[in-house]
């Protein structure tokens, strides 16, 4: 019983609140969340929008969170940062979790939790508060990130309080408060599922997404083409490397954040990196989530080709040992942990020989690797790998005493079987 009490005693609750920051997209539910945070804590309430490539105007949410109420409010252009410090290095581990996703989502989240941390040291802030739901991992992403930045930070999940718990009754608060609402959204409009884009990826989920043997109309996708409709002729990309990152695309210099828009519009021309799973999440359910991240999954071919020319056959081994960690590190919200950081040391030194150039062909919905260099770290070399007259590089007798020795369990295994029989 103890433990229960204390347990709610450290609750945040009304009253304990001066100032918060709040995640502000200038939707509904966060738009609510404002004014709701106003009416049941009674605190100041700071605005906080981030624009990491999500395609949409964030402008309008400034105009939306002071007509709520807002007097403190930051609207922030991450992109670069985002692919930066987030996406490059989550790709330099060719991460993937579960065998298919990308985790799009899941590396944005470590970013915005760094960033509200970050304004509420500057506002004189002591809580923040998100619209990320009771059932998802977003929830875990934002607070486990904000707790590993500021541990004595309070956290406020207007989903896992209030009662506002359908549609229907966000509506009828925001009607109630004055709160503006797209007309659009007041008449049951907009897409039946929930989506959340930035410059890697856009995800859909909910609505009528949760039925696992639905297939979504084609409709749904907005980045990317269908593979039946995309040109009838490939194209040829090379992607120039420098340390494990992207630095060029068909030899223009570019930023990683451009670098990245410019492959997913390519990409996504060519009906590239769709993707329909179902997937684990953090807090214990299955979950259906569709995926559109074409620039992704070309980087993703990109860097292993790369790798294959620049690593050691046992340091790659052992990248592809540590990955699924790695990206369940990513996925459950870990990004800030030691461990997580611990493994990106390894990674990032992994990364020093990994200079040169990977050309992809893309065509209807694949990416095809043709041809990959590397003019300063390249371990491929051509008189040993070769089948013609290799000039004494590689002495194909000494194969067999390789192989005899190699075989000694599987022989000593094969005798005793042998015995056993008789």
């Amino acid at each position: 019983m103890a433990k229960k009490t204390a347990s709610r005693s450290a609750k945040t609750k009304p009253g304990d609140v001066k100032k918060v920051v709040l995640a502000y997209s200038g939707g509904l539910d966060t738009s609510v969340i404002l004014k709701w945070l106003q009416d049941v804590y009674g605190c100041e309430v700071v605005t906080f929008t981030a624009d990491i490539g999500q395609g949409e105007e964030v402008e309008p949410a400034r105009k939306k969170a002071r007509a709520c109420g807002a007097k403190e409010i930051f609207i922030e252009d991450l992109r670069e940062e985002f692919v930066r410090d987030f996406v490059f290095p989550m790709f330099r581990a060719n991460a993937v979790y579960e065998g298919e996703y990308l985790l799009g989502t899941s590396i944005a989240r470590p970013l915005i939790a760094k960033r509200m941390v970050e304004i509420a040291r500057k506002t004189g802030a002591d809580a923040i508060s998100h619209g990320a739901t009771g059932k998802g991992n977003d929830q875990v992403r934002f607070e486990l990130g904000a707790y590993a930045l500021m541990p004595d930070v309070k956290i406020i999940a207007p989903w896992r309080e209030w009662d506002l718990t359908s549609r229907e009754k966000l509506l009828r608060y925001a009607e109630t408060h004055g709160i503006p609402v797209d007309f659009k959204k007041r008449k049951g409009g907009g897409a039946p599922y929930s989506m959340d884009a930035n410059l890697l990826h856009i995800s859909y989920e909910g609505g009528i997404l949760e039925d696992p043997s639905y297939e979504p109309e084609e409709s749904m996708w907005r980045i990317t083409v269908s593979p039946e409709k995309a040109p009838g002729r490939p194209e040829h990309v090379e992607l120039t490397y420098e340390r494990g990152d992207i630095v060029a695309v068909n030899g223009r210099r570019m930023t990683p954040a451009k670098a990245l828009a410019a492959l997913n519009v390519t990409g996504g021309k060519h009906g590239i990196g769709r993707l329909d799973m179902v997937e684990n999440r953090y807090v214990g359910m299955k979950s259906r989530g569709c995926y559109e991240t074409p620039g992704g999954t070309i980087m993703l071919k990109a860097h292993r080709a790369m790798e294959s020319i620049t690593l050691d056959r046992e340091v790659l081994a052992l990248k592809d040992d540590l990955m699924p960690r790695y990206a369940r590190l990513i996925y459950n919200g870990y990004w800030f942990s030691p461990e997580r950081r611990l493994l990106q040391t390894l990674i990032d030194e992994s990364q020093q020989p990994v200079n040169g150039s990977v050309r992809l062909k893309l065509y209807k919905g694949t990416v095809l690797v043709v041809g990959r260099e590397s003019k300063s770290d390249s371990l491929f070399d051509p008189t040993i790998a070769t089948f013609e007259e290799d000039q004494g590089a590689y002495d194909q007798a000494d194969a067999a005493g390789f192989i005899k020795l190699n075989a000694l369990r599987l022989r000593t295994a094969a005798n005793l079987r042998r015995k056993r029989r008789k």
